[in-house]
């Protein structure tokens, strides 16, 4: 799959821009502020319907105007496919492949797989849960499209279920039976978000343990460890143990919406006892086994986009990335950096295609 070309208008700071772009490897260079991350947040629009850095829509749309269009043309599997992402305030985003609307952004999700790496990842370690499940749900989702309407659906049941934990609480009245349709559907949902959230992580963690041997260099062992309400008891009886506890708070405080995946060093956390370097090279592994997964479940090379890591990596570690997708296992690859020659030198070292835009 290859992104062949792409236009901007009034996304972010692009009053409007037009890019034709290489096979294999587009660098996207200048100082701070002229808008490198945005060329590479637009691509990443196209493909999941959102911004990956603001998820606020309307804050993508250029300052002092109404609306945005992202245009992007893409070859995949020897058909021309045109994605348009536009947006204007006041009305509801829109997404159209080959000037057909889509009824439902999830109906587009895992049509153009991508990666991205960027220094925003480091969210994933020092974030909560929550940044940690979306890994996780944003990787299965790619190329399972059943798991994605599991996790919608059990989302909205979720929603409602709150929603009647506050009525009960506003009227000062209590109605089991309705509460406990609520629970059964939870149930239904949340057994099958466990169960593939278990099989992908199987499957996931020994290829994300090889990659971060290759990309550190070191011997530490690591490890990826699933937390799960679920784990020992059914989602219904742990809800009905909760009542109480839920009731008090107005919110469902069980299920697989409190997931976490645990990152772990030596079996200790690896917020606290992990190395700047060893975060680094923990986040980017994770990254290139969600390539390595998404590669195999879909049969496609996924985009791969690195932002920034120039700056905010040691030059063997960039080396090593660079090593890495100098391989035809390897698809499109996008970079954004702050100095031309830096980025020339570090491409050079591949022996693939390449274009520079200096921004």
């Amino acid at each position: 799959m290859i992104l062949k070309s792409l236009s901007l208008l009034n996304y972010k700071n692009f009053e409007s821009r037009s890019f034709e772009f290489n096979n294999k490897i587009n660098c996207f260079v200048g100082n701070n502020g002229v808008g490198k991350t945005n060329v590479l947040d637009a691509i990443y629009h196209l493909s999941f319907g959102k911004s990956y850095f603001n998820p606020i829509a309307s804050q993508n749309i250029r300052h002092d105007e109404s609306y945005f269009v992202i245009n992007g043309d893409y070859e995949k599997e020897n058909n021309l496919e045109k994605i348009v992402v536009s947006l204007k305030k006041g009305q509801k985003k829109v997404i159209k492949r080959n000037a057909k609307i889509y009824d439902r952004f999830s109906d587009h999700i895992g049509f153009l797989p991508l990666v991205i790496i960027s220094p925003a990842d480091g969210d994933l370690i020092i974030e909560g849960s929550t940044t940690r499940r979306k890994f996780i749900d944003s990787v299965i989702s790619q190329s399972d499209k059943p798991y994605l309407n599991t996790l919608i659906n059990y989302n909205k049941v979720l929603v409602q279920r709150n929603s009647l934990l506050k009525y009960f609480a506003l009227n000062n009245t209590f109605n089991a039976d309705t509460l406990d349709i609520y629970n059964k559907q939870l149930d239904g949902y949340g057994s099958i978000i466990f169960e593939k959230r278990q099989a992908f992580l199987e499957t996931f963690t020994p290829i994300f343990k090889e990659r971060y041997k290759v990309i550190s260099n070191g011997s530490e062992i690591v490890n990826l460890i699933y937390s799960s309400d679920l784990q020992n008891e059914t989602l219904e009886t742990l809800l009905k143990k909760a009542i109480n506890k839920d009731k008090a708070i107005q919110y469902t405080s069980v299920g697989t919406h409190k997931d976490d995946l645990i990152f772990e060093i030596e079996n200790h956390p690896i917020k606290k006892f992990g190395s700047q370097g060893q975060q680094k090279s923990f986040l980017i592994a994770l990254k290139l086994a969600q390539f390595d997964f998404i590669k195999e479940q879909s049969g496609v090379n996924p985009i791969l986009l690195l932002d920034d890591i120039f700056d905010k990596l040691d030059e063997n570690r960039v080396s090593q990335i660079i090593k890495l997708v100098d391989d035809e296992n390897f698809g499109q690859l996008f970079i954004s950096d702050t100095h031309a020659e830096r980025t020339e030198k570090a491409v050079k070292q591949v022996h693939q295609s390449y274009e520079i835009f200096k921004l």
